[in-house]
């Protein structure tokens, strides 16, 4: 059975972050407004709400860290979990807080998604689920119009090797180099026993990572969502991925990131 035919559908939502290019703004980054009123800043209808609106049927859970109260308090009624990631310590991190939620949900289909990705369709959560049919794990991806410093992903034919980062693609051979043509959009569909077994395996995956944390540098141990993809895939899970737009999938990494998405979603809300 899949979505289409009514099943229902976990979420988890990474929500934990403050968003450190976000110069100013000092709340939970997935409260920002999709609707501006002067200051990008300021307005109505904050990103998260919107993420919660487009995903399919089915229980919820939000990670949370920054600013959690916000978070409780905008998203009050929905009938969501709250899971608390002590620390933010990558989106491995977030989705090893997600752990007591996704056993205790019933589901069998999990999306991951993030609180700060608000444009992406009821319809491609559809075909994300969808595309698992057969399969054990699924990404969202999209064909940049510049490839940037983005991560890549690497493919055997149909089948998703790993997500390569910038700075090991680019010293491939340029015929490699070719190769690469989608980026991974950080939104996944997987079957909920597979994530379950793989998410004990990336506890034992920690990337020592130098950060800023209170005015002083220190060493935080990381977990990366990409590893999951690798050792799933390395241990011969069958994977798939859906092509979405660049602009569907545009997430708010800066004041200018958070404009364009304001005047896109101005646009398609028919607001202007």
């Amino acid at each position: 059975m899949t979505e289409a035919s009514g099943e229902s559908i976990a979420s988890v939502i990474f929500a934990a972050g403050k968003g450190s290019r976000m110069i100013g703004f000092e709340g939970n980054k997935t409260l920002l407004p999709l609707v501006s009123s002067g200051s990008v800043y300021e307005g109505e209808h904050p990103m998260l709400l919107e993420v919660l609106a487009n995903l399919p049927p089915g229980p919820r859970g939000i990670v949370v860290n920054h600013r959690e109260e916000d978070v409780r308090r905008v998203t009050e009624g929905l009938g969501v979990q709250y899971l608390h990631q002590p620390e933010t310590n990558g989106t491995g991190g977030a989705l090893l807080a997600a752990r007591p939620f996704l056993r205790s949900v019933a589901e069998e289909i999990v999306i991951i998604t993030m609180g700060d990705v608000p444009l992406i369709r009821p319809a491609t959560y559809r075909r994300l689920v969808m595309e698992l049919s057969g399969r054990d794990f699924a990404l969202l991806v999209f064909e940049p119009t510049d490839r940037g410093q983005y991560g890549m992903i690497e493919m055997d034919g149909e089948r998703v090797l790993g997500i390569v980062e910038w700075k090991y693609w680019s010293q491939y051979p340029a015929a490699r180099q070719e190769m690469l043509h989608y980026c991974n959009a950080g939104v996944y569909a997987v079957r909920r026993s597979v994530l379950l077994r793989y998410l004990e395996k990336l506890l034992g995956r920690p990337h020592a990572v130098r950060k800023e944390r209170g005015g002083e540098w220190v060493v935080i141990n990381e977990f990366f969502l990409t590893d999951l993809v690798e050792m799933m895939s390395d241990d011969g899970l069958l994977s798939g991925m859906v092509i979405a737009s660049e602009e569907e999938v545009l997430g708010v990494d800066t004041p200018e990131t958070l404009a364009r998405i304001q005047s896109i979603y101005t646009r398609m809300a028919g607001l202007q």
